[in-house]
Protein backbone atom coordinates (compact mmCIF):
# COMPACT_ATOMS: atom_id res chain seq x y z
CA UNK A 1 0.00 0.00 0.00
CA UNK A 2 1.78 3.02 -0.96
CA UNK A 3 2.13 5.86 1.89
CA UNK A 4 0.67 9.06 2.31
CA UNK A 5 2.94 12.32 2.94
CA UNK A 6 2.17 15.62 4.69
CA UNK A 7 3.82 19.08 4.43
CA UNK A 8 4.03 22.09 6.96
CA UNK A 9 5.20 24.28 4.43
CA UNK A 10 6.61 27.55 5.50
CA UNK A 11 9.14 30.01 3.47
CA UNK A 12 12.13 28.90 5.60
CA UNK A 13 11.77 25.66 6.51
CA UNK A 14 9.16 22.44 5.83
CA UNK A 15 8.33 19.74 8.19
CA UNK A 16 7.47 16.70 6.80
CA UNK A 17 5.92 13.39 7.46
CA UNK A 18 4.87 10.29 6.46
CA UNK A 19 2.68 7.37 6.79
CA UNK A 20 4.02 3.70 7.70
CA UNK A 21 3.22 1.62 4.42
CA UNK A 22 -0.18 0.56 5.69
CA UNK A 23 -1.34 4.12 6.19
CA UNK A 24 -1.99 3.21 9.92
CA UNK A 25 0.87 5.70 11.94
CA UNK A 26 1.69 9.15 10.84
CA UNK A 27 5.43 9.58 11.77
CA UNK A 28 7.93 12.38 11.44
CA UNK A 29 10.34 12.78 8.58
CA UNK A 30 12.27 15.39 8.99
CA UNK A 31 12.65 19.18 8.61
CA UNK A 32 14.48 20.89 5.52
CA UNK A 33 15.07 24.60 4.14
CA UNK A 34 12.15 25.35 2.02
CA UNK A 35 14.61 25.95 -0.93
CA UNK A 36 15.43 22.38 -1.20
CA UNK A 37 12.27 20.90 -0.88
CA UNK A 38 11.33 20.19 -4.80
CA UNK A 39 14.32 18.08 -5.11
CA UNK A 40 13.74 16.21 -1.27
CA UNK A 41 10.52 15.34 -3.16
CA UNK A 42 11.77 13.52 -6.26
CA UNK A 43 14.42 11.79 -4.22
CA UNK A 44 11.56 10.19 -1.88
CA UNK A 45 8.92 9.82 -4.70
CA UNK A 46 12.05 8.07 -6.45
CA UNK A 47 12.19 5.82 -3.43
CA UNK A 48 8.65 5.44 -2.04
CA UNK A 49 5.62 5.34 -3.55
CA UNK A 50 3.25 7.83 -2.42
CA UNK A 51 -0.42 7.82 -3.21
CA UNK A 52 -1.53 11.56 -1.72
CA UNK A 53 0.42 14.35 -0.27
CA UNK A 54 -1.75 16.23 2.12
CA UNK A 55 -0.73 20.66 2.29
CA UNK A 56 -1.60 22.37 5.18
CA UNK A 57 -3.90 25.20 4.74
CA UNK A 58 -3.48 28.09 7.16
CA UNK A 59 -6.78 29.83 8.36
CA UNK A 60 -7.40 32.45 10.70
CA UNK A 61 -10.05 32.02 13.38
CA UNK A 62 -12.93 33.13 11.46
CA UNK A 63 -11.93 30.44 8.79
CA UNK A 64 -10.44 32.67 6.35
CA UNK A 65 -7.31 32.28 5.05
CA UNK A 66 -4.42 33.81 6.35
CA UNK A 67 -1.94 36.16 5.33
CA UNK A 68 0.66 33.03 4.47
CA UNK A 69 -2.15 31.21 2.18
CA UNK A 70 -1.37 32.98 -1.10
CA UNK A 71 2.47 31.64 -0.37
CA UNK A 72 1.07 28.12 -0.20
CA UNK A 73 -0.98 28.56 -2.48
CA UNK A 74 1.41 29.50 -5.38
CA UNK A 75 3.62 26.21 -3.44
CA UNK A 76 0.56 23.94 -4.40
CA UNK A 77 0.66 25.51 -7.96
CA UNK A 78 4.22 24.50 -8.48
CA UNK A 79 3.87 21.05 -7.05
CA UNK A 80 1.37 20.21 -9.21
CA UNK A 81 2.99 21.06 -12.43
CA UNK A 82 6.10 19.48 -11.18
CA UNK A 83 4.48 16.10 -9.83
CA UNK A 84 0.52 16.07 -12.12
CA UNK A 85 -0.10 12.74 -11.08
CA UNK A 86 -0.34 13.41 -6.92
CA UNK A 87 -2.50 13.58 -5.05
CA UNK A 88 -3.12 16.56 -3.10
CA UNK A 89 -5.21 16.97 -0.21
CA UNK A 90 -5.28 20.55 1.60
CA UNK A 91 -5.63 20.40 4.95
CA UNK A 92 -6.29 22.92 7.97
CA UNK A 93 -3.45 23.18 9.84
CA UNK A 94 -5.29 25.94 12.74
CA UNK A 95 -3.94 24.86 16.16
CA UNK A 96 -0.79 22.27 14.73
CA UNK A 97 2.02 24.34 15.93
CA UNK A 98 0.43 25.18 19.19
CA UNK A 99 -0.04 21.33 19.66
CA UNK A 100 3.20 20.75 18.58
CA UNK A 101 4.44 22.88 21.47
CA UNK A 102 1.90 21.26 23.64
CA UNK A 103 3.38 17.36 22.31
CA UNK A 104 6.90 19.06 22.95
CA UNK A 105 6.34 20.26 27.12
CA UNK A 106 4.30 16.87 27.23
CA UNK A 107 6.97 14.58 25.78
CA UNK A 108 9.33 16.30 28.75
CA UNK A 109 11.83 18.06 26.43
CA UNK A 110 13.91 20.51 27.83
CA UNK A 111 13.14 24.61 27.16
CA UNK A 112 16.23 24.65 24.62
CA UNK A 113 15.04 21.74 22.97
CA UNK A 114 11.43 23.27 22.51
CA UNK A 115 13.14 26.00 20.79
CA UNK A 116 13.83 23.97 17.92
CA UNK A 117 11.17 25.21 15.13
CA UNK A 118 11.99 22.54 12.95
CA UNK A 119 11.30 20.07 15.66
CA UNK A 120 7.59 22.01 15.67
CA UNK A 121 7.44 21.81 12.00
CA UNK A 122 7.75 17.94 11.67
CA UNK A 123 5.11 17.93 14.66
CA UNK A 124 3.02 19.86 13.33
CA UNK A 125 3.06 17.79 9.77
CA UNK A 126 2.68 14.92 12.19
CA UNK A 127 -0.69 16.16 13.51
CA UNK A 128 -1.82 17.22 10.75
CA UNK A 129 -1.17 13.41 9.06
CA UNK A 130 -2.29 11.71 12.33
CA UNK A 131 -5.69 14.09 12.06
CA UNK A 132 -6.03 13.07 8.45
CA UNK A 133 -5.69 9.15 8.85
CA UNK A 134 -8.49 9.68 12.00
CA UNK A 135 -10.29 11.11 9.57
CA UNK A 136 -11.00 8.44 6.87
CA UNK A 137 -11.40 5.80 9.49
CA UNK A 138 -14.87 7.62 10.35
Amino acid sequence: MPRILSIDYGQKRTGIAVTDEMQIIASGLTTIPTNTLIDFLKDYFAKEKVETVLIGEPKQMNGQPSESASIIKGFVTHFSNIFPDMKVVRVDERFTSKMAFQTMIDSGLSKKQRQNKGLIDEISATIMLQDYLSSKRF
